[in-house]
C-alpha cells in the first residue's frame, strides 16, 4: 500500500511503525474471510482491510476522526485472526492499537461513552474494586430490564452468581518446588481473574510446584495493562506494564527467573509485546527482557512434561482456542496435546479460529455483536457433544459459561486434576458430566 506521510509525521515512532505496517498491506482481502465482525455485519469497513483504509486516511491527514470512523474501529475485537490469515505479514495489532491511542487523544466521545470507559478503566484492572462492583451488579441484576442502555444491561447480565473470596495465594510470596527444583518462575496473577475465578491461579501454582517449579508472586505485580491499552488509554496501560516490569526484574536480578508464567492468554499477548509497548520508556531494555521470558502456562508444561497424569476421569473435552492464544501468541497444539496426554478425549469445534465475542471489554462495549458471536460459538461447541469445555482465557470462560450449563474450566485446572489436584469446582458442582442430550446445533 502506498503511503504519503511527511518527514515530520514519520519522526513520531508510532506513526513510523504504522507506516511500515500500512506499506506491507497488498489489499488482497484474505483477512475478510476470517474477520468476525465482517462475518456478522457484512460491511467492508468492519473488516481489517476496511479499517486499514480508515486508519491510513486518519493518520496521514492528521484528521480529527469522525463518528463513522470511530464506530468502525471500536467494533474491532482485536482477535488478530487477520494476522494469522494475512499472507503479507501485516502486523494489524500494532496498527489498531495506534489508531485507538490516536482516537483517545483527538476525538471527544459523548459524555456517557466517556463515563463508561472511565468506569471500566478504574474498576476492571483492580481486583478489590472489581469484586465490589460484581457484588453490586449481582444485587442490581433483577432490575436490568429497567436500564435504557444495552451496555449497562450487558454488564449486569455478565455478573456471575458465585463471586469467590480472595485467595490466600493472592499476595506476594514464594512457593517452593515439590521435589527437585527444575525451574524458578514468576506468576502473573492478573487482575479480573482474581475477582472472577481464584481457582485458576491456585491450580496453576499446584501444577507448577508438582512439576518442580519454585513459583514466585513478585511484590508489585498486577494488571498487565491490556484492558486500558485496548481502550487507547496508553498512559494508564504503560504505567501498569512498567510496574510489572520493575516487579519481575527485581526477581530476575535477584535469585533469577527461568520464565514469567501467564495463565490468561490475553495478558500473555500483551506481556510478550512489552518490548514494543515500552520501546520509548526508560525501562525499555528491562521490558524486552521480561517479554522474552513470558510463557503461557501450556508452553511451560509442554516443556516440563506431565508427571503421572492419570488421576482424572477421561472426559470428552471441547477445547475452545482463545484468540489471544492461537492468533496473538500462535500457540495452537500445546493445550490440546497436554489434555490428550492427561487422558482426556479432546474435540475441537468447527470454525475454532473465530472469536467468541469476549475480547476484553468488548462484550460490555459492543453487546449486540458480542452476543451474536457468542451464540455462533456456543452452537459449534454444543455440536461436539462435550462433557466439559476447556479454555485458556478468563474472558472467554465468562462469555461462554454465561450461556451454557456445560461445565467450563481453565485448561490448567484439568491438568492439575489429572496430575493429582482436586476435581475442578465447576465439574464437581455440575448436576452430571455424563454425555447429555444437548440441543440441536444452532449453526
Amino acid at each position: 500500500m502506498q503511503t504519503n506521510f511527511t518527514d515530520t509525521q514519520l519522526a513520531d515512532p508510532a506513526t513510523r511503525r504504522s507506516n511500515e505496517i500500512l506499506r506491507s498491506c497488498v489489499h488482497c482481502g484474505f483477512c475478510t474471510a476470517t474477520c468476525p465482525t465482517y462475518k456478522v455485519l457484512g460491511d467492508e469497513l468492519d473488516s481489517p482491510r476496511g479499517r486499514i483504509y480508515l486508519i491510513k486516511d486518519m493518520l496521514e491527514n492528521n484528521k480529527v476522526p469522525d463518528e463513522r470512523t470511530v464506530t468502525h474501529i471500536d467494533r474491532c475485537l482485536s482477535c488478530l485472526s487477520c494476522m494469522t490469515t494475512c499472507p503479507s505479514g501485516v502486523h494489524y495489532m500494532h496498527l489498531i492499537d495506534h489508531a485507538r491511542e490516536y482516537i483517545e487523544k483527538t476525538y471527544k466521545r459523548r459524555w456517557d461513552e466517556r463515563a463508561l470507559r472511565w468506569l471500566l478503566a478504574k474498576i476492571l484492572p483492580y481486583p478489590g474494586r472489581f469484586r465490589l462492583a460484581l457484588i453490586g451488579a449481582r444485587l442490581a441484576r433483577p432490575f436490568r430490564k429497567l436500564l435504557p442502555d444495552a451496555r449497562l444491561r450487558a454488564m449486569l447480565e455478565m455478573a456471575p452468581d458465585f463471586i469467590p473470596p480472595a485467595s490466600e495465594n493472592d499476595r506476594p510470596q514464594s512457593f517452593s518446588a515439590i521435589g527437585a527444583r527444575r525451574k524458578r518462575v514468576a506468576l502473573l496473577i492478573g487482575c479480573a481473574q482474581r475477582a472472577l475465578n481464584t481457582d485458576i491461579n491456585d491450580a496453576t501454582i499446584r501444577l507448577l510446584r508438582r512439576h518442580g517449579c519454585e513459583v514466585v508472586i513478585p511484590k508489585g505485580i498486577g494488571c498487565c495493562g491490556a484492558l486500558t491499552h485496548h481502550m487507547g488509554k496508553v498512559e494508564e496501560s504503560h504505567a501498569m506494564a512498567a510496574a510489572n516490569v520493575r516487579a519481575i526484574v527485581h526477581e530476575l536480578d535477584g535469585e533469577g527467573l527461568d520464565a514469567v508464567v501467564i495463565n490468561t492468554s490475553g495478558c500473555g499477548t500483551t506481556v510478550k509485546d512489552y518490548a514494543h509497548l515500552l520501546r520509548d520508556h526508560p525501562i525499555a531494555d528491562d521490558a524486552a527482557r521480561v517479554a522474552a521470558l513470558a510463557k503461557d502456562v501450556t508452553e511451560i508444561m509442554a516443556d516440563l512434561g506431565l508427571n503421572d497424569p492419570f488421576h482424572a476421569e477421561p472426559l470428552r473435552v471441547a477445547y475452545h482456542a482463545a484468540c489471544s492464544l492461537q492468533h496473538g501468541q500462535q500457540i495452537r497444539s500445546a493445550p490440546k496435546d497436554l489434555l490428550r496426554a492427561a487422558g482426556f478425549e479432546v474435540v475441537e469445534p468447527r470454525d475454532s479460529h473465530i472469536c467468541c465475542g469476549s475480547a476484553g471489554t468488548y462484550n460490555l462495549m459492543q453487546p449486540a455483536i458480542s452476543s451474536e458471536l457468542k451464540d455462533r460459538k456456543l452452537a459449534t461447541i454444543e455440536a461436539t457433544r462435550p462433557q466439559v469445555i476447556s479454555a485458556g482465557n478468563i474472558g472467554c470462560m465468562m462469555q461462554i459459561s454465561s450461556a451454557t450449563e456445560i461445565p467450563l474450566v481453565h485448561t490448567v485446572e484439568l491438568l492439575d486434576w489429572a496430575t493429582g489436584g482436586p476435581k475442578p469446582r465447576s465439574i464437581a458442582n455440575a448436576v452430571t458430566v455424563k454425555m447429555r442430550e444437548l440441543p440441536a446445533c444452532r449453526c
